[in-house]
């Protein structure tokens, strides 16, 4: 049963067992509740049964119900709490755990994952997803399962007394569990699309506010109103849809299952008067159907979550499911030499980006990678850290294929600057430290000023402890890039990465940030990737990619020298200047 709920509920080992007891107790609170009708009917009996036999009822008999009473209000109280507890409490806290773990998950994941699936999709469903699963394993499943329980049971206890009255009270409850049963599939099938109607719309908003400025500058605020008038439309049609196929399929079901007690009564009514049923067997059937009918109707009320229960489920077990990088930990690292051998790799099936890249960054050395946009730099340099595991070929750390080490291990090897930075809506000083999260004050300063931030930080308001909006919102493009560059200095790793490290920086803070860099790199192996050839006249060797091929490798001057690829890029650039 425990493995059974962790593949159909994608959930952990604790989560199935928490499910199971919370449908226990649940269970158990539902038959609580009937403890003082039994009790009242038992006690009848006896009476009756004493009247009959010409006996008066005893004390003792009373002080016996009295007390039988007081221990079901005990075992209603306790079992109550027991309920709340392992069908609210203990879920809640699992869903902090679930979405911990969707975390822990995303962070493990390649980003050829996120490469293929939608950002908004994705927190939809670590929030979302997360959220109604909570709400669904709280009030939905444990009601549910218990109601099939207390349904069963009372079946077959309530058949011993009257097998009439019995089907009379529970077809209507056998009819309504198998309309339930198809409507799911129909209500799934609308789930699904009015997701995609959901996801549409998200992404429009989110286009609106990325793209505010161009949308405004290109005068396209009608365009873009247009379309998000039409998402919005279509949003609207769905969830009416949803909402009418809901309120159909609950209110045809609470309609079917108000039947029972009048056919209950008619049953009744026939066999008391064919003097085949007395009274109080009668009137027990009667309480008994009052209350059966609570946990159906409780279930009932939640019956939306139930129909996109498997939506939900499928949505988290992709992520639990995808394929995770894996490697060995506390791989001793001896040398930081970077080799490529024989490299393909491909973002898509078919598509190669890099077809049989070999060369050598060796440690201590300066390599830079050139060529015409699209030719592979980035792409490499990503592989490099292993942000994808390579198609074809390998990359060798120390003659170790990274492909085996941990991910995690393998990175704290690396200073990355990319080409896009990535600010958090936190101070300076806060941004810088992500690169050592132990760093000193001291320390966070000292690589800020190597990083030339100290000439915009220091104008601030408040210095490093400015907040600077999010994504660096109130920062320039070279101000961000020098914050980025800080981060790698302070991380001080054996290996670093500069995917067009000065890309964003005018001719003066280039030349300090090269000045910076050039102490920063001593005894390291570093991997440069830029465009502009004064950016890689220090360089010790220069690989030419182009088309995803290695085209031209060497030293500057031998490259220069040879009249090929690279020597054409600096007599461009030349005459550019």
């Amino acid at each position: 049963m425990i493995h059974y709920l962790q593949h159909r509920l994608a959930t952990d080992r604790e989560g199935a067992i928490i499910l199971i007891r919370g449908a226990i107790f649940t269970t158990l609170q539902h038959f609580s509740l009937f403890l003082p009708v039994m009790l009242v009917y038992l006690f009848i009996d006896s009476i009756l049964r004493n009247v009959q036999l010409g006996i008066a009822p005893g004390v003792a008999d009373f002080w016996l119900y009295v007390g039988l009473a007081v221990l079901a209000a005990l075992a209603i109280g306790i079992l109550s709490v027991f309920h709340y507890n392992s069908t609210y409490l203990a879920v809640y806290s699992e869903g902090m755990n679930r979405r911990v773990h969707l975390a822990e998950t995303l962070r493990k994941l390649p980003l050829s994952f996120f490469a293929q699936r939608n950002l908004s999709d994705l927190t939809s469903t670590v929030m979302k997803d997360a959220q109604d699963l909570e709400q669904i394993f709280s009030h939905a499943v444990p009601q549910l399962i218990a109601a099939l329980v207390v349904i069963l049971v009372a079946f077959v206890g309530l058949l011993f007394y009257s097998w009439q009255l019995t089907l009379a009270l529970f077809w209507v409850i056998i009819l309504a569990l198998i309309l339930f049963w198809f409507s799911k599939r129909k209500m799934n099938a609308i789930h699904k699309a009015q997701q995609g109607r959901t996801l549409a719309v998200t992404e429009r908003i989110e286009e609106g506010i990325d793209g505010a400025n161009e949308i405004k500058s290109f005068n396209l605020q009608q365009h873009y109103l247009k379309d998000l008038d039409g998402d919005l439309e279509r949003y609207e049609q769905g969830q009416n849809k949803g909402e009418l196929h809901l309120a159909v399929i609950v209110g045809s079901l609470t309609s079917l299952l108000k039947l029972g007690m009048p056919t209950l009564v008619l049953v009744g009514t026939v066999l008391m008067a064919n003097g085949s049923l007395d009274l109080l067997t009668f009137l027990l059937f009667i309480v008994i159907a009052s209350m059966i009918f609570e946990p159906i109707v409780e279930v009932m009320n939640q019956a939306s979550l139930l129909f996109y229960l498997d939506t939900r489920v499928e949505r988290t077990r992709q992520i639990f499911e995808s394929s995770q990088q894996q490697g060995e930990t506390g791989v001793e690292v001896k040398d930081y030499t970077l080799e490529f051998r024989h490299v393909d790799f491909s973002y898509e099936a078919g598509v190669p980006v890099l077809h049989n890249v070999s060369f050598t960054a060796k440690q201590g050395e300066i390599t830079a990678l050139v060529g015409p946009s699209g030719g592979g730099k980035s792409t490499a340099a990503r592989l490099a850290a292993r942000f994808w595991d390579v198609t074809g070929g390998s990359i060798t750390l120390g003659g170790i294929d990274i492909s085996t080490i941990d991910p995690e291990e393998l990175l704290q090897h690396y200073s990355i600057v990319f080409q896009d930075v990535v600010l958090f809506n936190a101070s300076l000083m806060d941004n810088i430290r992500i690169g050592r999260r132990n760093a000193t004050d001291e320390e966070v300063l000292a690589a800020a000023k190597l990083a030339q931030c100290d000439e915009f930080a220091l104008s601030l308001p408040a210095g490093y402890q400015t907040v600077i909006g999010e994504n660096g919102s109130t920062l320039s493009g070279g101000e961000r890039q020098r914050l980025s560059i800080a981060r790698a200095i302070l991380k001080n790793a054996p290996i670093i990465l500069l995917d067009e490290a000065t890309a964003s920086l005018d001719v003066e803070n280039e030349t300090k940030i090269q000045e910076a860099l050039s102490t920063l790199v001593k005894g390291k192996t570093v991997l440069i990737i830029a465009h502009r050839m004064r950016t890689v006249a220090r360089a010790n060797r220069v690989v030419v990619l182009r088309g995803g091929e290695c085209v031209e490798q060497g030293t500057p001057a031998e490259l220069k020298s040879q009249n090929g690829e690279f020597a054409h890029m600096v007599e461009v650039q030349m005459q550019t200047v």
